[in-house]
């Protein structure tokens, strides 16, 4: 006998459960968990595909130094 057709009779063809539990509160939870759950997973590998996202950030006068440390002394500080 072939050995793929052996594996399939032998194999179990998965587990039905009854109409009672797919319609149950429980298992409406448990879909709702895993339905927000995969959606923020998706998210967050889609989040990490795009490139980082820069703020600009503000100059205060303190962050400035007095003189300017460039090469070109007529520069910007």
């Amino acid at each position: 006998m072939n050995i793929v057709i052996l594996a399939a009779v032998a194999a179990p063809r998965g587990i039905l459960l009854p109409e009672s539990v797919l319609y149950g509160h429980a298992f409406a939870v448990l879909s709702t968990f895993v339905a927000i759950n995969t959606v923020m997973y998706a998210a967050l590998t889609i989040a990490k595909l795009l490139p980082p996202i820069h703020l600009p950030r503000r100059r205060n006068g303190r962050r400035l130094r007095a003189e300017t440390r460039s090469i070109y002394p007529d520069g910007e500080r």
